[in-house]
């Protein structure tokens, strides 16, 4: 029995909200538009979060945005918890900023297909979120069991250094999540060239998620630029050049894809090159970070 899923990767608009009520219906909707077409993985971009500051009216300064955002993780994790269970699958929720007791970071909440829920915290902050935001690094690479796939996950800017994804592929990831927020398309085409580049070097899958369009009433994320995109090894069984679907640059919209994974344990094995099998022949390649597996898949 092959193991095929279908996967949604959001192009995400930030909406000025006025209440909770009406961002879980954005959420409920745009899931149901998912669920609809058969994904039974869902990825929400880095920063998707920051619509919630709206509420009250805490958009127009960045710091009121952090605090407004990190104060609602509950109700995120709340919306998003609801609707995995009810539709029975796993949904990586917009990363937002999470005010620790001596720092602040920007974490992902994924959720399994029973409601079980796993974070990670962006490794890699830009020099943006670094020198501008304080935000601080993460530590820990995490592949998450969501009960049909393997799935590692980053932020962002975490995409562009390839131990990363590497030590996710080693730790058992057969997909690799990209939810990014990027203003340009300077630093749209980075992630995406950092997401085809893993694609290639581990054989795995991997999906980039962007927040996109203006939202020039959030001092946080006035201007987002890119389209989501799923990639996958440039070998035999796969489209020459890796690219499975792209999104409308700047248009708000689900990017869907049917993930064949046996397909990436053949090409591991009998592909045209075998980057993964062949990666630790390279000078210095055994000194790899490591990642733990969560399992949130409920079994």
């Amino acid at each position: 029995m092959t193991r095929k899923i279908k996967i949604a990767a959001a192009q995400y608009p930030l909406d000025e909200l006025h209440s909770l009520d009406a961002y879980e219906e954005k959420i409920t909707t745009w899931v149901e538009e998912a669920v609809a077409e058969g994904a039974k993985l869902l990825v929400f971009p880095e920063y998707g979060a920051m619509e919630l500051a709206s509420i009250g009216g805490h958009a127009g300064d960045v710091v009121d945005s952090f605090d407004a955002v990190s104060a609602l993780t509950l109700e995120l994790d709340r919306v998003h918890k609801k609707l995995s269970v009810q539709h029975g699958v796993a949904i990586v929720a917009g990363s937002g900023p999470q005010r620790k007791p001596d720092c602040t970071m920007n974490v992902v909440h994924i959720f399994g297909p029973s409601g079980i829920k796993g974070f990670y915290e962006k490794i890699m902050p830009t020099p943006w979120e670094r020198d501008l935001w304080k935000i601080t690094a993460g530590r820990d690479l995490k592949v998450f069991d969501v009960g049909f796939a393997k799935v590692g996950l980053l932020i962002c800017y975490d995409i562009e250094f390839p131990l990363l994804s590497r030590a996710l592929a080693e730790a058992g990831a057969e997909i690799i999540l990209a939810p990014s927020n990027t203003e340009t398309e300077w630093g749209y085409h980075r992630v995406r060239t950092g997401a085809a580049a893993r694609a290639l070097e581990s054989q795995v899958y991997t999906i980039h998620a962007p927040v996109i369009g203006a939202s020039p009433w959030s001092a946080a994320c006035p201007a987002n630029c890119g389209r989501a995109g799923i990639f996958a090894p440039s070998d035999v069984g796969f489209p020459p050049g890796g690219i499975l679907a792209m999104g409308e640059m700047n248009r708000p919209q689900w990017v869907y894809a049917d993930l064949d994974l046996d397909l990436i344990a053949q090409v591991r094995k009998s592909g045209g090159v075998q980057t993964y099998n062949h990666w630790m022949e390279q000078p210095g390649a055994t000194v790899l970070p490591k990642a733990q597996v969560i399992n949130v898949s409920g079994r």
